[in-house]
C-alpha cells in the first residue's frame, strides 16, 4: 500500500498561523500532520514553551526542549511582536494568505491589539480564527486564570480519578489542553468544509473546561441505568451491573498490572470459567474458584465477603505470572485481560511497529536522530508523517519575510535591531 501513495498531503493547500502557547500548540500540529503549511510565530527569542522540558539530555536549552519538538514538529517558525505598529502590520499581511489563525491569550486580548475576529475577517473573509482559552470568551469565570489541574478540577475528571479514601488526583502530565486542542482541530475542519458552501470563515471559541466535562460522559449511564453516581473507585470499578460493589479492575502481577474484570451474565460466565480452568491448570485453584457456579452470578446480588474471597484466590495467580505471559494465555483463552502498559512497553509493542507508527526524526542541528511517535492515522491515498522537525528560532524568517512577503535585506535588519523579529 505504501508503494502506491502520492506524496500528496491530505490539506496541503491551506496555510496556518499558530499564535498559541503550549495551550494550543497541538491543534496546528494537527492541521500540520494532515498537510496544511502552518507557521508558528514566536515573540522574538522564542516561545515560552522553548522553556517546559524534559530536555534533549537533560540539557536545559530553548532549542532543546522535547515538548516544543514533539508539539511543533510539521511546523514552519518565524519571530514576531506584532504586538508592535511594524509587527502587526507584518502579521495583517499573513492574514491575507491564512486559511487558520490559532490563539491561546486571554479573551480580549487580541481585541486590544486590534486583531480580533471581526477586524481580521474584514483583511480575509475566508479566515478561520481559533481561539483556545481556559473558561472561554464568555461568561463569568472568562478572566480566571488557570492551570491543568484546575482544568481538570473544573471539568468534572479529577472527581473520577483516585482512591475512594483519598483525595482526588490528576494524571501527572498536563492533558486538558490537549483535549481542547484536539477538539479545536476538529471544529476548524469542519469550518473548513462549510467554508466551501459559504465561501466565508467562522470564529471557533474553545473552553478547555468545557472540553474536559466531555471527559466525563461515560459517567452518565451509570445514573440513567443504575441510578449510581461513579466515585473515585482506584483499581476498582464502581456501577457497571453491580450497583455500588467495588469490583477489581487493575490487578497486580509479576512485573506490573493487568486489568481483567469479573462480570456476571452470559459473557461474565464464560470468560470467568475459562479463567478458572487456567488457573487449575497451574494447580492454584482454590475450593471457592472450584465451586463457583459462573452461570448464575450475579454482581447485583453477590455478597462483599465472597468478591473478597474471589479477588485474594485470582490475585494470587496473577501475582504468579508476568504481564506477557498473562495476555499471551489470555488471548489463547479468548479471556478478556489485558496488560497495562508502561513507556517502556508501549515502545516495543510489536503492533505499533509492525504498523512503523514510530518515526525517526533527523535533528542536524544536534547531530542526532530522535524516535517520535508517528501520524496519528493512516490513510489509503496519504502518506501521513512527520516530514519536518520543529523550527529552530526564527528559523524559517528569510524565507518567510524575504521570500514571501518581498521584505528587503534592509528591511529585515531594521525589523531585528528594533525587537520586531
Amino acid at each position: 500500500m505504501e508503494e502506491n501513495k502520492t506524496n500528496l498531503l491530505l490539506i496541503d493547500h491551506y496555510r496556518v498561523l499558530d499564535l498559541t502557547d503550549e495551550n494550543g500548540l497541538l491543534c496546528a500540529k494537527i492541521l500540520g500532520d494532515l498537510g496544511a503549511d502552518v507557521i508558528k510565530i514566536e515573540k522574538p527569542g522564542g516561545d515560552i514553551s522553548r522553556r517546559l522540558g524534559p530536555f534533549f539530555h537533560n540539557n536545559i536549552h530553548p532549542e532543546k526542549s522535547l515538548l516544543w519538538f514533539a508539539y511543533n514538529s510539521n511546523k514552519r517558525g518565524i519571530t514576531l511582536d506584532f504586538a508592535s505598529a511594524d509587527g502587526g502590520a507584518l502579521l495583517k499581511r499573513l492574514v491575507k494568505s491564512a486559511d487558520f489563525l490559532i490563539e491561546s491569550f486571554p479573551p480580549g486580548y487580541m481585541s486590544r491589539l486590534g486583531f480580533g475576529y471581526e477586524s481580521l475577517k474584514s483583511i480575509n473573509p475566508r479566515l478561520i480564527m481559533v481561539s483556545i482559552t481556559p473558561f472561554g470568551q464568555e461568561g463569568p469565570h472568562k478572566d480566571w486564570k488557570s492551570s491543568d489541574i484546575v482544568s481538570m478540577a473544573t471539568g468534572g475528571f479529577m472527581a473520577l480519578v483516585g482512591d475512594d479514601d483519598r483525595p482526588p488526583v490528576r494524571i501527572s502530565a498536563d492533558q486538558s489542553c490537549l483535549h481542547a486542542c484536539s477538539e479545536a482541530a476538529v471544529a476548524s475542519l469542519i469550518a473548513l468544509h462549510d467554508r466551501h458552501r459559504s465561501g466565508e470563515g467562522q470564529y471557533i471559541d474553545v473552553s478547555i473546561e468545557a472540553s474536559m466535562v466531555a471527559t466525563t460522559i461515560s459517567a452518565i449511564p451509570y445514573w440513567d441505568m443504575s441510578n449510581v453516581i461513579l466515585k473515585r473507585s482506584g483499581p476498582y470499578r464502581v456501577g457497571q451491573r453491580g450497583g455500588n460493589k467495588k469490583v477489581p479492575q487493575q490487578w497486580p502481577c509479576k512485573d506490573g498490572s493487568v486489568s481483567y474484570a469479573i462480570w456476571g451474565g452470559q459473557a461474565g460466565a464464560k470468560t470467568n470459567k475459562a479463567l478458572v480452568d487456567w488457573i487449575e491448570s497451574d494447580g492454584m485453584a482454590t475450593h471457592t474458584l472450584l465451586n463457583m457456579d459462573w452461570n448464575c452470578f450475579d454482581l447485583k446480588n453477590v455478597g462483599d465477603d465472597l468478591l473478597n474471597k474471589l479477588e485474594e484466590d485470582i490475585g494470587k495467580f496473577f501475582l504468579s505470572h508476568t504481564k506477557k505471559e498473562l495476555y499471551q494465555g489470555a488471548i489463547e483463552r479468548r479471556i478478556q485481560l489485558y496488560p497495562i502498559y508502561s513507556i517502556k512497553d508501549i515502545r516495543e509493542d510489536p503492533q505499533l511497529q509492525a504498523r512503523n507508527f514510530w518515526e525517526s526524526v533527523k535533528h542536524d542541528e544536534l547531530d542526532a536522530e530522535i524516535t517520535y511517535p508517528g501520524a496519528f492515522a493512516r490513510n489509503s491515498e496519504v502518506n501521513m508523517k512527520i516530514y519536518r522537525r520543529a523550527p529552530l528560532i526564527g528559523e524559517h524568517n528569510v524565507e518567510i519575510y524575504m521570500g514571501e512577503l518581498g521584505l528587503s535585506n534592509d528591511e529585515m535588519r531594521t525589523l531585528r535591531q528594533a525587537g520586531i523579529i
